[in-house]
């Protein structure tokens, strides 16, 4: 296992390589998630002096002699089990599992890489994210039982993403994340408002996101904006950064191009499938200085464009899995001092996973159940648990609602286990310094600029509340409100001292005056009222 990139190609084929040369194995077969992968891996390898065949097909049959294996797909292996098995007993054959974790996406896959990869003479799993949402086993991985019961993948080697951030083989990422203020109509027509980044329960979180996502309202339009400008703040120091925008579906895709269009005048590349076209632009997009790509998830994992710098997450996906694999296409380190900026909805599953991004996986199996035990325990957390749990009526809810508006406000930034920020206006000066840091530093120098930035911040806050509240007192409404305050509490304790002595309240207000000195009270000042107040307490309790 190793972080998203952390070199696993050059990591294999290396291996490769040196059992090529040495005789132990004939040929190699690399298996992998998309049709896309097999043409980069292909080239990766050609790179080395390995020939891959990408277009091989299962009706060719034998592969050609100028080739030293075949770049697959786990769907193509599926689809003609007994010929993979047959290929890989016929030859010494290094089987490379790329994303190994898709093995157990489907059972046909998973029985399919087993029955036909068993054979190989050597086997190498490779996985960025070795972990999955559900309780499909991933071929060829050891599991080791638990005290409980579950079973926990373990991997011959790991090499995490702290562990690459700390040997400086992959950027730090820094997330800037954005609130606002949502506005929705649900289907029984009710209008609903909330605002994003505030406690909210799951179904209008998520509603609320939905909404953010909305291309017509106004918050994904100002993110892309404040997402091209830290851009160009990054282009400054390294010309050929490039920014990547991940939308949920292929309309919101085409919109975000749009909105990306009128921003910088230039059109983004826009990848809608995972077809030869897709390849092809992703590929051209890799080689250019072009500013912007907008795909669908695609993307998300092993697409290899190590310029990428900037990201928007614009999808509702929120699985630790795809969120990894999506920020992977971000970490990959070219030089010395570069830093990632990923732009993210202030939503309680992202924030959670931003972060904890340093924080290694494992796929666990038969971990549900000892969870419901526990639950058992803990019935308030049960509760909490049902209370928020998403039902079919919230999900035919969230498939008819209707985005009415949005708006969007920077939240903070999330860097090294650290947040900086304490919210700001869009188009503000206060957004404007963080989006604004330079494009080549150091963790260290990250952490102290944020921290200097923040620090700027609180004061400015400190001198507008203190100009706020002199305006006030200049313009002697907070005096007047006081005045009149202290008048009524002077009234209500002349009045209670009259009954008490049996005098007139304008001998007891005479009396005060004596005393304390000063006008009428029609003429007194705040000072000179609360004063005679002072005094009336005191002779309540026998102190003249």
């Amino acid at each position: 296992m190793a972080t998203p990139g952390a070199g696993k190609t050059t990591f294999a084929l290396r291996i490769a390589t040196e059992l090529l040369s040495t005789g132990d194995v004939h040929r190699v077969t690399v298996v992998c998630p998309t049709e896309h992968l097999k043409y980069q891996w292909a080239e990766a390898a050609a790179r080395v002096g390995i020939r891959l065949d990408p277009s091989y097909t299962n009706s060719q049959g034998a592969l050609g002699s100028r080739f030293d294996g075949a770049a697959l797909t786990y769907a193509q292996v599926a689809a003609n089990v007994s010929l993979h098995r047959g290929r890989t007993d016929s030859i010494r054959t290094l089987v490379v599992l790329d994303e190994i974790h898709h093995g157990g996406d489907a059972r046909s896959w998973g029985d399919a890489i087993r029955e036909a990869f068993t054979p190989a003479r050597r086997r190498l799993a490779l996985t960025g994210t070795p972990f999955r949402s559900d309780e499909s086993a991933i071929p060829f991985v050891r599991y080791v039982e638990e005290t409980g019961g579950a079973r926990r993948s373990w991997a011959d080697y790991s090499y995490d993403y702290a562990d690459a951030l700390r040997d400086g083989v992959v950027r730090p990422v820094m997330f800037m994340t954005y609130s606002g203020q949502m506005r929705w109509r649900t289907r029984a027509g009710d209008e609903v408002a909330a605002r994003l980044g505030e406690p909210l329960t799951k179904d209008l979180e998520a509603q609320a996101w939905r909404t953010a996502l909305d291309p017509s309202g106004e918050w994904i339009p100002a993110v892309l904006a404040a997402a091209d400008q830290r851009l160009s703040e990054v282009r400054r120091q390294v010309p050929d950064a490039g920014g990547l925008v991940i939308a949920s579906d292929q309309g919101s895709a085409r919109a975000y191009a749009g909105r990306l269009r009128a921003i910088t005048g230039q059109a983004p590349t826009v990848v809608l499938s995972d077809d030869a076209g897709a390849s092809s632009r992703i590929e051209t997009f890799a080689a250019s200085q072009d500013r912007w790509m907008v795909a669908v998830r695609m993307v998300s994992e092993g697409v290899d464009v190590p310029r990428l710098a900037v990201g928007v997450y614009a999808t509702s996906a929120s699985t630790p899995l795809f969120f990894a694999q999506a920020v992977g296409r971000f970490v990959r380190s070219r030089a010395r001092g570069e830093t990632a900026s990923v732009f993210l909805p202030s939503v309680t599953p992202l924030l959670g996973l931003a972060g904890e991004i340093e924080v290694a996986r494992d796929h666990v199996l038969g971990g549900a159940g000892r969870a419901d035990e526990d639950a058992l325990f803990a019935p308030e957390e049960r509760l909490l648990a049902e209370a928020n749990k998403a039902e079919k009526a919230s999900d035919d809810l969230l498939g008819s609602f209707e985005a009415m508006d949005s708006t969007a406000e920077f939240d903070r930034v999330l860097f090294d286990g650290g947040e900086f920020g304490t919210g700001a206006v869009v188009g503000s000066v206060e957004e404007q310094e963080y989006l604004g840091l330079p494009g080549l530093l150091e963790p260290e120098q990250v952490t102290a600029l944020l921290r200097q930035r923040q620090d700027k911040q609180i004061e400015a806050q400190k001198k507008q509340a203190a100009a706020a509240a002199k305006r006030r007192a200049d313009s002697g409404v907070d005096d007047a409100r006081r005045r009149a305050a202290a008048r009524r509490e002077l009234s209500r304790l002349v009045a209670a001292w009259a009954r008490r002595s049996g005098r007139p309240h304008g001998v007891i207000h005479n009396d005060l005056r004596r005393v304390c000195g000063g006008p009428e009270v029609a003429q007194a000042s705040t000072e000179e009222i609360v004063r005679r107040v002072e005094t009336l307490r005191r002779w309540f309790v026998g102190k003249r």
